[in-house]
């Protein structure tokens, strides 16, 4: 780790003590509200524009920042880490398909906080099956009508701008260029942003529904051009939601084991402690096995990332095994704690919610394993890491506020 890299780090860790660690507690006793507080902090840290070029207001860090800013987050918070992520993956749309007249008007907020993004693309019906939504756009002369409704929305709650994916052809018509992407505005007329509801875990985190009733948007809105949608949405899946899902799984993964090493360490039993049973050594020694490769994974995917080389099959698999082995290491720390971890007062309760969330966003295991059998049997695909990741410059130091 370089020196600017350590500096980020600290400065990550020294936030979440003074601005997360405090909320925690009530994030958790009200779970039906979502927190703004947090977003307001880490935008005025200059964080949502870490992967944005600094000639428009960003870091300009690059991936590999991104995943430690995560990672450390997510140790104290996975919800708090969710709505870092979840910002990140419109950035990339933007980035990657916007105009020139789009990034220079969007980033320069996002990168200064003053703006937050969401990605609308699930659906009830179709989940991960992109080429299935049932939300439309049709063209009405120089405008376009949005009709139908999305869930499951990282952010919806506190975003100013939705970036929609919707059905511009007929599927048997168009095939994978039916679906196009749209920048749709708040407090557009016709768009509802569904009362929040908690789910299991990332209590506080805003992953809600829209539903979009004869939504007008002019043409300029369009990100990309017409039938860019599913690879809009791909290309953000792979090289955004992928890594990032990863590192705050990672995150809940290394509290995990650090809570349950002090635990053996810290609770009396037949004249020592737990620490000194071997029978535990092995559990918490596979635990510590799974951490540290999940954390080689995952770093060393968005390294290449950075640095322009094909990685898109390294993503994927960060993704679902850093997933994996946190909800491994959380069942046998569940299991060594015994009735202590049933407690809501104990932080490992909240631990074991919160990596469930990690599961489905990004493609279920499931699908990241059609994915990795695609390699497998050598069959050709995007590789996005290699068509849309450029080379970056080495990341100097941290942005300060």
């Amino acid at each position: 780790m370089t020196s600017a890299q350590t500096q980020l780090r600290q400065l990550v860790a020294d936030f979440t003590t003074a601005e997360v660690d405090p909320r925690v507690r009530r994030m958790e006793a009200h779970p039906d509200r979502v927190e703004r507080d947090l977003a307001v902090l880490m935008g005025a840290q200059g964080w949502f524009g870490v992967t944005i070029p600094t000639e428009l207001g960003g870091m300009g860090a690059g991936h590999l920042a991104k995943t430690l800013m995560l990672h450390q987050v997510a140790q104290s918070s996975a919800a708090t880490a969710a709505l870092l992520q979840a910002s990140q993956l419109p950035v990339s749309m933007i980035m990657h398909f916007g105009s020139e007249r789009q990034k220079r008007q969007l980033l320069p907020p996002v990168a200064a906080g003053e703006q937050l993004l969401s990605i609308a693309v699930t659906e009830k019906d179709s989940g991960g099956h992109v080429l299935g939504m049932q939300t439309t756009a049709r063209r009405d002369g120089r405008d376009w009508i949005i009709e139908g409704s999305k869930r499951y929305i990282g952010n919806s709650h506190l975003a100013h701008l939705h970036c929609v994916i919707a059905r511009t052809a007929p599927a048997d018509q168009a095939g994978s260029r039916a679906l196009s992407a749209f920048l749709i505005e708040h407090d557009r007329p016709g768009l509802t942003v569904k009362r929040h509801r908690p789910a299991l875990g990332l209590h506080g985190f805003s992953f809600g529904r829209l539903t979009f009733n004869n939504v007008r948007v002019p043409a300029r809105n369009m990100i990309g051009e017409e039938g860019d949608g599913k690879d809009i949405a791909y290309s953000s899946s792979i090289l955004y939601g992928r890594p990032n899902l990863a590192a705050v799984s990672l995150g809940v993964h290394q509290a995990i084991v650090h809570l349950t090493a002090a635990y053996l360490r810290s609770t009396p039993r037949y004249g020592a402690t737990l620490a000194d049973l071997d029978v535990l050594h092995d559990r918490l020694g596979r635990m510590r096995g799974r951490l540290t490769a999940a954390r080689d994974l995952a770093y060393e995917a968005v390294h290449r990332l950075d640095h322009g080389l094909a990685c898109d099959e390294r993503l994927i698999n960060s993704k679902y095994l850093s997933h994996q082995w946190a909800v491994q290491s959380g069942q046998d720390a569940m299991d060594m704690h015994g009735a202590r971890a049933l407690e809501m007062s104990y932080p490992l309760q909240r631990y074991w919610r919160d990596v469930q969330c990690t599961y489905a966003p990004a493609g279920t295991g499931e699908v990241q394993r059609k994915r990795l059998a695609a390699y497998a049997l050598g069959k050709r695909t995007t590789e996005w890491s290699r068509k849309l990741a450029p080379k970056t410059s080495l990341f100097r130091a941290p942005r300060t506020p």
